[in-house]
C-alpha cells in the first residue's frame, strides 16, 4: 500500500484514529477492517478500507484483513510473507488468517 500525498495539508481526525488504532495491532494479530471501524466508533469497513489505502504505507497494513481472513487485494504475496515472519495463525490449508485465533480485540494482551 502506498501512502498518497495529502489533499488538504493531512490526515483528518477520522485517519488518524484508524492508522493509530492500526499501529497498535500487535504482531501475529489482525483486525478486520469491520473491527477498526466498530473499534473507532464510527465508519465502516469501506471508509476504514480508503482510509488504508490512502494512508495504510506508513503503518503495518498486514495487519487489516476482511472479515474472512483474507489480505488486501493486490497485496496477498507481501502479506502472507508478513503472517509468515511474525506467526500470524493461518487457517489450515489456506492462505487466509485464522480469525478466531489471531483476531485482536484492542485490548493489552497481544
Amino acid at each position: 500500500m502506498t501512502e498518497a500525498l495529502p489533499r488538504d495539508g493531512g490526515p483528518d481526525e477520522y485517519t488518524e484514529d484508524v492508522l493509530s488504532v492500526v499501529e497498535r495491532i500487535p504482531p501475529g494479530k489482525v483486525m478486520s477492517y469491520g473491527d477498526i471501524a466498530e473499534y473507532v466508533g464510527r465508519g465502516g469497513p469501506r471508509q476504514v478500507g480508503s482510509v488504508m489505502s490512502q494512508w495504510g504505507g506508513g503503518v503495518p497494513w498486514w495487519r487489516v484483513v476482511r472479515a474472512d481472513g483474507r489480505p488486501a487485494s493486490g497485496h496477498e504475496v507481501r502479506a502472507l510473507s508478513r503472517y509468515a515472519e511474525e506467526g500470524t495463525p493461518m487457517r489450515p490449508g489456506s492462505d487466509r488468517v485464522d480469525m478466531r485465533q489471531a483476531r485482536w480485540d484492542g485490548g493489552n494482551e497481544g
